[in-house]
């Protein structure tokens, strides 16, 4: 791949390693996605050239030192990666808590020649090593007095250098967007919920689940929003005086509404406005005592700290712990102590001790019952998800909606994607919330055509965003072959603006439809597209619904496909992903299955560059790695096919290790969306409608909508850190319309990424690696940080 010509890349010779020891360590509570980080720190630490050392059980390790502090090696951190929890071990450590105890932690790193440190752990534990890098040169001194260590080991040590991950499935560290483990929290919720909302509606039941979190309700809500619960308590927000009544109220109107079950979901901190405890205990008896529901109680517990690691947190924690290494290279005796952190999805640097302190503050206005700056201090994302859930949530009353005239369509377009469902509901009720008549399009524009078009209401679409596919059907037909009958229906059912779900196909479903203004006044309406699609291959938007599903789906199955051949022989697995031309599941699927090599169009390769890949796997099968995994997008080359790199490699590599190959086809465009896509989905359509009623608003002239500007048709994507509404002409110059992939595409530098782990000699573009900011500059002002949920 082409790198950039302003792109800093690392080489042996610049931010080279030599010569430092970097030492990782987990602290705390586990998480999953913990390995993934340790063993990106490993690798890339390696890659450079410097010493990495485990330190084992976190601070008591370093404490009692010892086995505990043993140097890595490139094979020991294989096979990890698909590993919950964190194999180096964690404990809490009351020793390094006083100073005796970091006295003999610092010993033990010296003796080691170790002044970098990579903790990967919550605001405890990275107070904890930000506290022991300002004592550090006044224990070396005692160290020398007590005559431990050589009187030149001050001098030679002088600094010690801190890079913190937040490892937490709380994400309750102020400053980043998502910590390593809440997504696969997530995971594990969803799945229970989705299991317990079968058995729900069979006995019509409520059910009153308690989710982990501490003192933050994150877990809480966003699972609330991704499974449509009925009720939702937080330690952030407690309900208002008199709750109890409003939530058996709105249980039992969800009954009358013909729904057979109700979810009530609380944070295990959650409170009341006078700081008690709200417990499930309390919440089921009341729904008992005042309506009389069958309810039952399930406590999830540890369950949601266990686990595989999701596809997000596993990408997530490489590119963290690569990051990490990359800010020890470059880190002076002033720089101070630094979290790697997510913005968006780019990498940022934030001072260690700003973020633990408006973390802290968090809890001091929960405290001072200061709830709404309790909301704010949480972010954006946090206060984004809780607005979210209030306008889906609850129905207000007839005479409280807005006075609108305005009929708003929405239908799906192209193939069918994981989170569309989420993404229509959203769009309903937020249409509806808005004061709108809402409109629902089966099977795309051919349906649109046919009239195939009917109002949808408020309770039509409950229990909608945990399903998969596409519930209103969608088709791959463009409009431009029934532009006439699609412009007739739209005067027939008076409709004033149009919401598109879908991928490719929808934007060029906008553009026909824009170009058809001149002939028809109908489609003079406010138009806008929410990108959704498996490949990820829309122009305007680093992010599509559907993709992290998919993701998950790859990713789980070359788990399964690897772990087949444990205790066999040395095995390598070709796999074919879906994608079209767009080479997005191949590379970051690649990335979070540990794959050596993964083939896409975007980055044209030869028979030079397999038979190199056949080499490099063939050395490392000689020690101790025992499987291989190759992916390849079904389009990337039209000569070397999946069945052709199959052969190659069975042959090239016969004596050494054997082929398999697994074409996964249509199942990733199936199953139930991850929590990601439908937090996405609902988010990102809620915004979609509330800009089609500030364009209805704006082109509202004279008694009817007239909307022909370039800005009236717009795809609202996901931009490094931002959402932005893009007209979709705009996009034409960025579009290669042939192969239907944007000409740009962000995720290209991770795979130089997943080659270095892969232990590929290559360049790394660090020209977007994360510089330090500070706590609530690093977002701009149009940023929806929830995008990552």
């Amino acid at each position: 791949m082409a790198q950039p010509d302003h792109a800093k890349k690392i080489f042996f010779e610049n931010l080279s390693g030599a010569g430092k020891a970097i030492a990782v360590l987990t602290s705390g509570g586990d998480a999953q996605g913990m390995n993934a980080a340790v063993r990106a720190v490993v690798r890339m630490g390696l890659y450079v050239g410097a010493k990495v050392y485990f330190i084992h059980e976190g601070y008591q390790g370093m404490v009692d030192g010892g086995d505990n502090i043993k140097e890595a090696t490139w094979e020991s951190v294989s096979s990890m990666l698909q590993v919950g929890g964190t194999v180096i071990g964690s404990a809490r450590c009351k020793e390094f808590r006083t100073h005796e105890g970091r006295l003999k932690a610092a010993h033990n790193l010296v003796q080691r020649g170790i002044t970098n440190l990579c903790v990967i752990g919550g605001d405890g534990s990275l107070t904890g090593a930000n506290l022991f890098r300002e004592e550090w040169s006044g224990l070396l001194t005692e160290l020398v007095e007590q005559g431990v260590i050589e009187e030149e080991s001050i001098q030679k040590y002088s600094a010690l250098h801190i890079v913190g991950m937040v490892g937490s499935i709380d994400n309750d560290f102020c400053g980043t967007d998502m910590t390593i483990g809440t997504d696969s929290a997530l995971h594990r919720i969803i799945e229970v919920v989705d299991a317990i909302m079968t058995t729900a509606q069979s006995h019509q039941r409520t059910f009153v689940l308690e989710v982990m979190g501490r003192h933050c309700g994150y877990l809480a809500l966003v699972s609330a929003l991704a499974c449509g619960a009925d009720w939702v308590l937080i330690p952030e927000m407690p309900p208002e005086d008199g709750w109890e009544d409003k939530m058996c109220q709105k249980l039992s109107a969800n009954r009358a509404g013909m729904k057979r079950l109700n979810i009530i979901i609380i944070a295990e901190g959650a409170i009341d406005q006078n700081n008690r405890p709200i417990t499930t205990d309390y919440v089921k008896d009341l729904v008992v005592k005042n309506l009389g529901f069958d309810t039952r109680v399930t406590i999830l517990g540890h369950v949601q700290r266990g686990g595989t690691p999701s596809a997000f947190d596993r990408i997530l924690a490489s590119r963290m712990g690569v990051e990490a290494v990359l800010a020890l290279l470059e880190t002076t005796a002033n720089t101070p102590a630094c979290v790697v952190s997510l913005s968006g999805n780019q990498s940022v640097r934030l001072p260690l001790m700003e973020c633990v302190q408006m973390t802290q503050a968090v809890q001091k206005a929960m405290d001072e019952k200061r709830f709404e700056d309790a909301v704010k201090l949480r972010g954006r994302s946090f206060e984004n998800n809780l607005r979210t859930y209030k306008l889906l949530a609850h129905r207000k009353p007839e005479s409280e909606l807005p006075v609108s005239s305005f009929n708003v369509a929405v239908l799906n377009v192209g193939a069918p994607a994981a989170g569309m469902n989420a993404a229509v509901r959203s769009a309903v009720r937020v249409g509806i919330s808005e004061g709108h008549k809402m409109f629902a399009v089966n099977d795309g524009f051919e349906g649109f055509s046919k009239g195939q078009i009917k109002e949808i209401k408020w309770s039509d679409v409950g229990g909608w965003t945990g399903q998969g596919g596409s519930l209103l059907g969608t088709k791959r037909t463009l409009p431009a072959k029934h532009v006439e009958k699609i412009a007739e229906q739209m005067r027939k059912h008076s409709i004033s603006a149009l919401l598109v779900i879908g991928g490719f196909e929808a934007l060029l479903s906008l553009l026909e439809l824009q170009s058809a203004r001149g002939r028809y006044e109908e489609f003079c309406v406010p138009m806008v597209m929410v990108p959704a699609t498996v490949s990820n291959n829309v122009p305007g938007s680093d992010l599509s619904i559907g993709a992290d599903t998919a993701l998950n789906a790859i990713t789980t199955t070359c788990d399964r496909i690897k772990q087949s051949a444990s205790g066999t022989k040395r095995r390598v697995f070709i796999i074919e992903t879906m994608g079209g031309y767009c080479g997005y599941l191949a590379s970051v699927g690649g990335l979070a299955s540990g794959a050596d090599a993964a083939y896409i169009y975007e980055e044209a390769f030869d028979i030079k560059d397999l038979q190199a890949n056949v080499e490099h796997l063939t050395e490392k099968m000689k020690t101790t790695i025992q499987r291989g995994l190759v992916l390849r997008n079904e389009n990337s080359n039209e000569n070397y096919t999946t069945d052709f790199i199959y052969q190659l490699y069975s042959e090239e590599g016969r004596g050494v290790f054997d082929c398999r190959k697994n074409v996964l086809g249509h199942m990733q465009q199936g199953g139930a969306p991850s929590p990601f896509d439908r937090n996405f989905g609902t988010k990102i359509s809620a915004k979609a409608m509330q800009w089609i009623t500030n364009k209805l608003q704006e082109t509202f002239r004279q008694g009817r909508i007239f909307a022909n500007t370039e800005d009236s048709c717009c795809l609202l994507g996901m931009r490094r850190r931002a959402l932005v509404f893009q007209p979709v002409v705009d996009l034409k110059d960025e579009t290669d319309f042939v192969h239907r992939i944007p000409k740009e595409q962000w995720w290209l530098k991770l795979r130089p990424l997943m080659k270095i782990l892969a232990k590929y000699k290559t360049s790394y573009d660090v020209s977007d690696s994360g510089q330090l900011e500070h706590v609530g500059g690093n977002r701009p002002k149009e940023l929806d940080a929830s995008v990552a949920m």
